[in-house]
């Protein structure tokens, strides 16, 4: 698959001086990358279901610490990191994003599956309404970039949410481009569960950067 970053460096000689983005590449880890992920997001399903007692927090709260000293000497620069650099990991190896398995890239559209976990509870056993935007813009961002579209900025976002969206049940998102006019382009995308039932669509507007735009 093409880096859809190096697309937008050779059909725009301006990329770098409107936006700033670094330069993201595909990044090498071993499948302990992906465990790591994997225990960081099931903590983060444990903090936000649990009630403890006072030493069992004190305790976690010390196994906290520990990790904080032992990833901080590794700290390196935005475009340097791990996450977000591993399209086979859910969620591209990124705990901020969705812990979703891109299915399908091309310029044609973007199409990604997976699940929301108790970590993104809105209540009675819903996703959060919040989860739904960082799912789509993200979704966007990868529609724009597949399509060849320069560096851009979401403008607006709209969702309609259609159904309440159901944790722990895969579901998938599919969207791409509807329309481009001059800096404009214009996506659409569907969340849907497994047997096609519509759970939300949205409708986003992506503005490419001017010379000086971040």
């Amino acid at each position: 698959m093409t880096d859809p970053i190096e697309l937008d460096r050779d059909s725009d000689p301006e990329y770098d001086h409107h936006g700033g983005f670094p330069r993201f590449v595909p990044a090498k880890v071993g499948p302990e990358y992906g465990q790591l992920l994997e225990a960081l997001r099931t903590v983060q399903d444990l903090a936000v279901s649990t009630s403890l007692p006072a030493e069992v927090t004190e305790a976690a709260a010390d196994k906290a610490r520990e990790l904080i000293e032992l990833l901080t000497p590794h700290v390196v620069a935005e475009g340097r990191q791990t996450a977000g650099r591993v399209p086979r990991l859910p969620g591209r190896g990124s705990l901020l994003l969705l812990p979703w398995i891109i299915e399908k890239i091309d310029a044609e559209g973007v199409r990604s599956r997976g699940m929301f976990r108790r970590f993104h509870l809105g209540g009675n056993s819903a996703a959060h309404g919040g989860t739904l935007p960082l799912l789509f813009d993200d979704l966007f961002g990868l529609i724009q970039h597949a399509y060849g579209r320069p560096i851009s900025r979401t403008a607006y976002l709209h969702i309609n949410y259609r159904k309440v969206t159901p944790l722990n049940t895969e579901l998938v998102v599919e969207g791409a481009v509807d329309r481009v006019e001059g800096r404009k382009t214009f996506i659409n995308a569907r969340l849907t569960d497994l047997d096609g039932n519509l759970l939300a669509d949205c409708e986003a507007l992506m503005v490419q950067l001017l010379p000086g735009q971040q």
